[in-house]
């Protein structure tokens, strides 16, 4: 069993390893303060600002896969807070991080997504040109048959040059950005939701977002307009999971206007 005093000099060493890393990162070094942040996480994995500053480097270096990873560990340790808090209900969330890792996440998750769409177009558009290649191929083996038979080829190859055009179209389709569902995006700022917390009067918000309204605006429901307390705030969870299943299959949707 680790003693208080030791766990107490760990924090101190890697609070003062985060502080290199930061002197290292405003140089450009890059490589050293990554090194820093990685020995202030095995000191202390459960401090969501070694694992978010540990990403920026990542970014700078655009190792977008890194980025992703991070950003995601220091989400998974912040929402531990946030549960931390709603069970308080009525703690203050000053030390909320959530919203500002997310923007991290997204960039990382919609720079990976650029990369592999352009990978995917680039091979179905070199597909697709081989197809036609062969069925151009198959019809001039046609053109030799007897000339009653020349008609209803020319017909029929048309009809699967377009038949083999529509199949390419529909498998692009999913990486061409579109509206996203109103029931995914947040009523206030009509984004993407990132933690949607839904209201006793069945409106869900981005968490942010409506903790921002209550403290700045007043206590009450920006929509119904009923008395509302950030304690009667609860996650969204079916929303959250089709979000992100949303998110699975159109990765453009990560971009932040």
């Amino acid at each position: 069993m680790v003693s208080g005093s030791a766990l107490s000099a760990a924090a101190k060493q890697a609070e003062q390893l985060r502080k290199d890393g930061n002197i290292y990162f405003k140089k450009d070094r890059f490589g050293a303060a990554i090194d820093a942040y990685t020995e202030a996480i095995t000191l202390c994995p459960n401090v969501p600002v070694y694992w978010t500053n540990r990403a920026l480097c990542h970014r700078r270096r655009n190792e977008w896969l890194k980025v992703e990873e991070d950003c995601r560990r220091a989400i998974q340790l912040d929402y531990s807070s946030v549960k931390a808090l709603d069970l308080g209900r009525g703690a203050n969330p000053k030390g909320y991080m959530v919203d500002e890792i997310w923007q991290e996440l997204a960039k990382a998750k919609y720079m990976l997504w650029e990369h592999a769409s352009s990978k995917r177009s680039w091979e179905l558009q070199s597909l697709k040109e081989a197809c036609e290649t062969a069925l151009r191929e198959k019809h001039f083996l046609d053109d030799s048959q007897p000339e009653g038979f020349l008609d209803e080829a020319g017909i029929s190859h048309m009809k699967q040059l377009e038949v083999l055009r529509q199949v390419f179209r529909k498998a692009g389709e999913a990486d061409i950005p579109c509206e996203v569902p109103d029931y995914l995006c947040c009523k206030i700022t009509l984004d993407i939701f990132c933690d949607p917390v839904i209201t006793p009067s069945g409106v869900t918000y981005e968490r942010a977002v409506i903790l921002d309204h209550l403290q700045k605006v007043g206590k009450f429901d920006p929509i119904t307009r009923e008395p509302l307390d950030q304690s009667q705030l609860v996650p969204n969870l079916a929303i959250k999971e089709a979000v992100q299943a949303y998110l699975d299959k159109h990765g453009w949707a990560y971009k932040l206007d």
